[in-house]
């Protein structure tokens, strides 16, 4: 019986096809699993990152600054502040018709027309300068400039989707060119580039904050959506020591003295002796911040800060503060001064013609003597006398809270020739800025310590807290016994000697003066730099006044600062209701030989700046300055070697 031949279900051609669908199928299922993985992931997963990275792609932000704090003098008067102030801006090309939220929940159809009408009223602009910055295709057009805040959150209001605010600011002076170097000046980009704006940048300037909206896909900002801030910290003020009322006294008086004598320019510092604090820094020209692109480059610094000049004369307070602290002399110690001094081969003249003369030290000084005062000061070594300067802070800058502060020339000692080795005892081959100068007196008049001068009296945050700023400890230089014998020689200058023009009605005063060479662009030197520099009540200091010419025109007899001192010091002192003085001024006699003969005020000088002599301004100048002497007379009574500089011997 034949076997029945069965049908095989598993031929190779038939197992080839079934794998092949079987596998397509697994495949496509495999990536359906696969996405519908990922779908899970990204629906159920990772919702956060996915809503994130969308919001991110819509979010903007905008910087949203600091108001920058203000300036204030002493009395809290505003000298600098600014106004926060918005520029209005338009992207033309997204103006279109749009849905407002209410308040109530539901939205309102705003036009273009509707949007002009209620942009022009919120802006107080006409409704056609409003139509034309908004009709065209620019994506930035300004709608307004310089709006105020008050105006901008009116328009911010209008949730015009199509509408931005810049932020800007206008930086303003109130005082104008009143104490304009001081306060300082704002360049472009808010950049600050002089005075306190400079200095104190980083207190006044405050933290930016931010704000983050989110926009549409077609660029426009979506009204309803949130908005996330950053809060902004403004900066902080900060306050003066000056005092405007000073400040404008000072730099009015300086700045008609300069002009009468045609001089390049003038200072006037005026400060408060027991701590140091600075209550008038004037230039007879400075710069008015508010108009910065009038000022000239050489009036944007405050000049008693940046400029270093020869201080003459007003050194010899220096000297006599070194000589009597090391019991060299006393104000009464009699020295008999020759018509001019020849000292290692050099040879040191006065202003004015004079036989011998028996003189107390007191008369060396208050009638300048050049030669007197090498003879005391070369009793200490050259290394003595560098050292006396350098402790009163020549050399050295002050720190005031001012840029460019100049530190002045004080060469090493074993780089001082022959002469400078004793010029500098009066003034001459050494510089110093008209501030460090009245450093010096401070320190007299406060009993022989000194105080750094300082500006910034007090730091006020953005919550109105007033933080007082620390003050430099003081130094003591001499003793309080050296410091009032000195005050004792400065009253005599202006009660008997060469400075009678800077009294004060009703007050006692001492001081000094000062005439030195100026020197030139070419080199040498072409003019002369005089000064003044005293104290009152001289009983009881309290108020100092430095007063700077450079180049004044004229008679060096009559180019002097005494009178420009005495007006400035006779306001300050009325102006802070200084009682006058009820005590007799201190008398010690100039000469012992001829006391009623002192250095003549109308003794003409042969070379260089003299101080004493009157002229009919009120200002007088007659210093210990060199004059040629009489080639036939010296002190050992035989003809001198001309000087290596002929004119060093100035004021």
């Amino acid at each position: 019986m034949a076997r029945a031949r069965s049908t095989s279900t598993g031929d190779t051609p038939g197992s080839l096809g079934i794998g092949r669908s079987h596998i397509g199928i697994v495949l496509v299922l495999g990536l359906l699993v696969v996405l519908g993985l990922r779908l899970v992931w990204v629906q159920g997963f990772d919702v956060a990152g996915r809503a994130e990275a969308a919001a991110t792609d819509r979010s903007r932000t905008e910087v949203v600054p600091a108001l920058r704090g203000e300036i204030r003098d002493t009395d809290g008067n505003v000298l600098a502040r600014t106004l926060q102030r918005y520029d209005v801006t338009v992207d033309q090309s997204k103006v279109r018709e749009f849905q407002r939220l209410q308040a109530d929940g539901t939205a309102e159809t705003v036009t273009p027309t509707q949007a002009v009408y209620q942009l022009a009223d919120a802006l107080e602009l006409e409704d056609t300068e409003v139509k034309k910055s908004l009709d065209g295709e620019k994506q930035f057009e300004y709608v307004a400039r310089g709006v105020t805040p008050e105006q901008w959150n009116t328009v911010r209001e209008l949730d015009l989707p199509y509408v931005y605010g810049q932020p800007s600011s206008d930086r303003i002076y109130p005082n104008g060119p009143v104490a304009g170097s001081v306060v300082g000046f704002m360049g472009g980009d808010d950049e600050a580039l002089g005075g306190i704006e400079q200095t104190q940048d980083e207190l006044l300037r405050g933290t930016d904050g931010s704000r983050t909206f989110e926009i549409s896909a077609d660029g426009v900002r979506i009204p309803v959506a949130p908005t996330e801030e950053s809060p902004v910290t403004d900066g902080s003020s900060v306050q003066l020591s000056i005092d405007s009322d000073v400040q404008f006294i000072a730099q009015q008086a300086v700045t008609e003295r300069t002009e009468e004598l045609g001089a390049d320019w003038g200072t006037a510092v005026v400060m408060r002796i027991e701590d140091g604090a600075v209550l008038g820094l004037a230039d007879s020209s400075t710069v008015d911040p508010n108009d910065l692109g009038s000022a000239a480059p050489e009036d944007l610094g405050a000049r008693a800060v940046t400029q270093a000049v020869e201080p003459g004369s007003t050194q010899k307070i220096l000297t006599a503060a070194a000589a009597v602290e090391e019991g060299l002399v006393t104000p009464r110690t009699e020295i008999t001064v020759p018509p001019f001094l020849e000292i290692d081969g050099e040879k040191i003249t006065d202003s004015f013609d004079h036989d011998e003369q028996d003189r107390t030290f007191a008369g060396i000084i208050a009638d300048s003597m050049n030669t007197g005062t090498v003879m005391v000061g070369s009793k200490l070594s050259p290394e003595q006398r560098h050292a006396w300067l350098q402790r009163f802070g020549v050399g050295e800058t002050t720190g005031i809270e001012l840029p460019g502060e100049s530190r002045g020339i004080l060469a090493p000692v074993d780089q001082w020739d022959k002469r400078q080795q004793y010029t500098v005892l009066f003034g001459q081959g050494v510089s110093q800025t008209p501030l460090r100068t009245a450093t010096v007196f401070q320190a007299i008049a406060n009993g022989g310590v000194q105080v750094e001068p300082r500006v910034v009296e007090a730091v006020v945050d953005a919550d109105g807290t007033r933080t007082p700023v620390e003050r430099p400890e003081g130094e003591r230089i001499v003793s309080e016994e050296t410091a009032q014998q000195i005050l004792d020689l400065m009253e005599v200058t202006v009660t008997e000697g060469g400075a009678k023009e800077a009294a004060v009605e009703g007050y006692r005063v001492g001081g000094k003066t000062g005439t030195a060479e100026a020197p030139g662009a070419e080199g040498g030197y072409d003019g002369y730099t005089t000064s003044f520099v005293g104290v009152a009540p001289i009983e009881d200091p309290q108020y100092l006044v430095a007063v700077t010419l450079q180049r004044p025109e004229g008679d060096v007899r009559t180019i002097g600062a005494t009178g420009t001192f005495s007006k400035i010091m006779g306001q300050v002192l009325r102006h802070y209701g200084v009682p006058p003085s009820t005590t007799d001024p201190v008398e010690i006699p100039l000469r012992t030989d001829e006391p009623e003969k002192t250095a003549p005020e109308d003794a003409p000088p042969d070379v260089v700046g003299t101080d004493d002599a009157t002229d009919d301004t009120g200002d007088s100048t007659t210093e210990g300055t060199t004059a040629t002497p009489d080639p036939s007379a010296t002190a050992s009574g035989s003809a001198s070697p001309s000087p290596s500089r002929p004119a060093d011997e100035g004021d």
